[in-house]
């Protein structure tokens, strides 16, 4: 597979220190290979103990990102014998009480999203104080060694941002419009503030009802009848790039559509030029890799990262890549 663009490499001109957890490009057949051969045999390729793990996400419903998160820890879990339980909610204080429900249960080990980590404080604190061992996912990077949690597995949201913003430079565009599809959370507010940063022209951002396709292709639709002079649409979402791409027809606006993470359809319209570029910060691997880690954890008390988030992306995807994602994203593992 040729070599994607990275943005990693800022993040270690940046500073952060973060360990990077790096994807070959047969690294998530090697996985699913794995699970299928545990299934022949009728047993996964350890003997450890039979330990369960809850994951406990910021999901909405219908949300087809989390469903590849959750196949990468589903098939970690098959490997390591491990008991995997998943739950979601939109909503900060159910996704707290979830928490506190897989404590109460006495899970061996907890994954978790901090999108809105004032709400999840407490319950990550008490967590961790009943001997819980916590990784967070995806969202919380900067709360999570605060919180007590091990590390944090996911994508710099900043440096996601930044690397757009510098996208949208040589594609030579000048004004942008980043649709936020979940208010309060904090990753979405930092993704859009990394575009600001680093993009040469203007950025707008436009908060929208995420639960309701219909109200998010009108919103998207009457900005750009409004202002001809949007040339970019950024999405938050791979399902909402879709939506954009209507709500672009509908307006007769020649704005380019480009979107953060990836999934079968957004590889489809990258690769026959309806989407511009997309930012993938490889959900599956940050499903596959947070039960991993709790099970190194609780097999020979390993931890990775030292502290610092083990990073998962971004990477650049434009249509010179889409057609060698196809075979990942057909199965739903990119």
């Amino acid at each position: 597979m040729a070599r994607f663009r990275t943005w990693v490499s800022i993040a270690v001109a940046g500073a952060l220190g973060a360990s990077l957890a790096g994807c070959s490009s047969t690294g998530g057949k090697r996985a699913e290979d794995a699970r299928k051969a545990a299934s022949v045999r009728g047993g996964a390729a350890v003997d450890t103990p039979r330990w369960t793990v809850a994951m406990i996400t910021h999901s909405g419903d219908g949300d087809t990102f989390w469903d590849i998160v959750q196949r990468g820890a589903q098939q970690a879990a098959d490997k390591d014998n491990i008991k995997f339980l998943y739950s979601h909610d939109d909503e900060g204080q159910q996704q707290a009480q979830l928490v506190d429900a897989a404590v109460d249960k006495g899970v061996d080990g907890i994954v978790v999203t901090l999108a809105k980590p004032d709400a999840m404080k407490s319950a990550v604190a008490r967590a961790v104080k009943a001997g819980i061992p916590v990784i967070t996912v995806n969202s919380g990077s900067a709360q999570s060694e605060a919180f007590g949690a091990l590390t944090h597995v996911g994508q710099d949201e900043t440096i996601a941002g930044e690397a757009v913003g510098e996208e949208l430079n040589d594609r030579g565009r000048k004004k942008a419009l980043c649709v936020l599809h979940e208010q309060g959370n904090v990753g979405h507010e930092q993704r859009c503030a990394g575009v600001a940063k680093t993009f040469d022209g203007t950025v707008q951002n436009l908060y929208v009802e995420g639960t309701d396709m219909s109200a998010v292709q009108s919103s998207v639709g009457a900005k750009l009848q409004a202002d001809r002079s949007v040339d970019a649409v950024v999405t938050l979402g791979a399902p909402y790039a879709d939506t954009a791409v209507k709500a672009r027809e509908d307006a007769g606006s020649k704005a380019e559509i480009d979107t953060f993470d990836l999934n079968a359809k957004a590889a489809a319209a990258l690769a026959d030029g309806t989407l511009g570029f997309a930012v993938d910060q490889q959900p599956y691997l940050q499903g596959y890799e947070a039960v991993d880690l709790l099970w190194l954890h609780k097999y020979n008390a390993d931890t990775l990262g030292g502290g610092r988030p083990v990073l998962t992306g971004p990477q650049i995807i434009t249509k010179d890549q889409a057609a060698e994602l196809k075979d990942y994203t057909d199965r739903g593992t990119r």
